[in-house]
């Protein structure tokens, strides 16, 4: 490194006073130049917290993703939900109070999802998704919307966006097929280190992307999926988080229970065509047990209004 050193002269007559603020502000200016003066600070992190990152082969990533997404066939759980709608795209970020409730699901495309208030226990909103329709009661105003899962469309109030198949998404990955063409990279960052699985889709004479996993190299657990719509359109990026294979509970689970399904208890969806965003704190769950095909039957409450979405006029039903 090079040092300037810069000399400075007092002109006649200067009183002498000065004379030490001038040399104090060149030995100043010297230091922030030369680096020399720079206070650093090291943090030593205790070795608990000291997570190498793990090795793993591209069969091993697709075996062990496939697995997982095997694994769960069916989950009920209660949660935390927390939206935010909104981006500095658009001008209006707004935080929603954060709800609980319950989710049920089962593969292929069940899944219910009810928002209750704080205390009082009443539902806010009760949502219902087959795959190919979804269904969606709002108590507070009294309005039954129903529509397709493919529609999509522009809203001034974007949380009014959230749709049951969205969750879904979040919860029943679909396998990577055996045939299918698979990139596999490295990703660095400064605090972490990953593994990336692409699964490219052929399109025409082309190809795009699909699909991106994400895995933690400290853990190698997943720990993202972005799923690309056409012409890389990012349609969902899901992060998870705190995996538990003791049902998400608060405890440590020990050594003599049986070992459990593994399953994320925080999911972080983003959905940027719709302009919002769900946190999903998993409280509770139970994997994989029966749940009777009624409870995913959400029929409209007499008196409130059938609004057809994608149609301007509701239709008031008695």
């Amino acid at each position: 490194m090079r040092l300037l050193v810069f000399s400075f002269a007092l002109p006649r007559g200067a009183p002498l006073k000065h004379g030490r603020r001038t040399r104090t502000a060149g030995l100043a200016l010297i230091c922030a130049l030369s680096g020399g003066c720079a206070a650093s600070q090291k943090h030593v992190v205790p070795p608990s917290q000291i997570r190498p990152a793990l090795t793993a082969t591209k069969p091993q990533l697709l075996a062990a993703y496939n697995e997982q997404a095997r694994a769960v066939r069916t989950l009920n759980a209660a949660v935390r939900l927390s939206p935010v709608a909104g981006s500095a795209y658009t001008g209006v970020i707004q935080q929603y109070h954060d709800v609980g409730g319950f989710i049920l699901a089962a593969r292929p495309a069940m899944i219910r999802v009810i928002g209750q208030a704080p205390i009082v226990a009443t539902n806010i909103f009760d949502m219902v998704s087959d795959g190919q329709t979804f269904s969606i009661y709002i108590p507070s105003k009294r309005q039954f919307l129903v529509g397709s899962t493919e529609l999509e469309r522009a809203t001034k109030n974007p949380i009014e966006n959230l749709r049951p198949q969205h969750i879904l998404e979040a919860l029943f990955w679909p396998e990577f097929p055996t045939d299918a063409q698979v990139l596999f990279e490295e990703f660095t960052e400064p605090m972490a280190r990953y593994y990336i699985l692409t699964l490219l889709r052929p399109i025409d004479s082309s190809i795009e992307i699909a699909r991106k996993v994400w895995f933690d190299r400290s853990d190698l657990r997943v720990s993202r999926i972005e799923i690309f719509g056409p012409m890389g359109r990012l349609d969902s990026d899901i992060d998870f988080g705190n995996w538990q294979s003791g049902g998400c509970t608060t405890g440590p689970t020990t050594a003599s229970e049986p070992a459990a399904t593994p399953f994320p208890c925080q999911i972080q969806i983003a959905r940027p065509q719709q302009d919002y965003q769900l946190a999903i704190s998993v409280t509770r769950v139970t994997l994989n047990a029966d749940i009777p095909p009624d409870r995913f039957v959400l029929s409209q409450p007499p008196g409130t209004q059938l609004v057809r979405v994608g149609e301007s006029e509701p239709e008031a039903r008695p």
